[in-house]
């Protein structure tokens, strides 16, 4: 029945849309700002939107982490409190999010976005080699997992780059490793949400796994850039969507206010 709601052309586009968002992604995060809005512009009610992007966004997350797996940029055994944490936080914040509504959330959140765009333009250095770390077991798998996957399941944009903040600042992990590490929690975070959603019944099937295939070819292009050009090409990316996304949340929460000081 779900193929009634889009016409094929729609679902290439889609498909289209789905191995971008998955390419930027997996080097800096942001993806759902291409998803998101694309599923909305195709006829899905906003439920339907969040909980197709969550099947989509875990091919794209799932590709990526396969690939650094791989290649021997992540060991699962030593994240796996992180990922357990992560989880757990991911389906408190899902749930949360369907009793309170998180306006507060939205309105400060392009302050932290643009914060985090600044601190990676402005210290060049950052994340350049390992370095040792700040938090370590527990501690950090509350804060780097709990706390970053909680915000993912509640709300979600910018979630990638806040892990690969973590990563970098309280781990002490370089740009790349920490790029690759944020992917497996992102993942993590996105199964969560998965989960909690299909037990919504939201979920459009087959069209999330067009994209699912779509999200899965992208992230695997971008993952190979994030290990063959590294710190290159993740600080410019990180930077760009992090200011895009703050822009786009503000013009989201403050668009019309805008336009009417500008035409009155």
């Amino acid at each position: 029945m779900e193929w009634f709601f889009v016409s094929p052309m729609t679902v290439v586009v889609l498909f289209c849309v789905a191995v971008a968002a998955a390419f930027i992604d997996s080097i800096a995060g942001g993806g759902g700002l291409l998803t998101v809005p694309a599923l909305l512009a195709a006829g899905l009610s906003p439920a339907q939107a969040l909980a197709t992007n969550k099947l989509q966004s875990v091919g794209g997350s799932f590709s990526a982490t396969l690939y650094f797996i791989r290649r021997g940029a992540i060991n699962i055994a030593e994240q796996r409190l992180n990922i357990a944490m992560t989880f757990f936080g991911a389906m408190c914040g899902a749930i949360l999010i369907q009793h309170l509504q998180p306006n507060l959330l939205r309105q400060i959140l392009p302050a932290f976005l643009i914060g985090i765009g600044l601190w990676f333009l402005l210290m060049p250095k950052l994340g350049e080699n390992d370095r040792a770390a700040r938090l370590k077991g527990l501690p950090y798998a509350l804060i780097g997992g709990g706390c970053v996957g909680f915000y993912d399941g509640f709300l979600g944009p910018g979630a990638g780059s806040f892990y690969a903040l973590a990563f970098v600042v309280l781990a002490g992990f370089n740009l790349a490793k920490a790029t690759a590490h944020a992917k497996l929690l992102n993942f993590t975070s996105n199964f969560a949400g998965l989960v909690f959603f299909m037990f919504g019944g939201k979920v459009l099937w087959g069209l999330g796994l067009v994209m699912l295939l779509g999200a899965f070819c992208g992230a695997r292009l971008g993952a190979r850039l994030v290990l063959s050009r590294g710190q290159k090409l993740i600080r410019p990316m990180v930077v760009i969507v992090s200011m895009t996304m703050s822009l786009k949340l503000l013009w989201d929460s403050h668009g019309q206010a805008m336009m009417a000081l500008l035409f009155h």
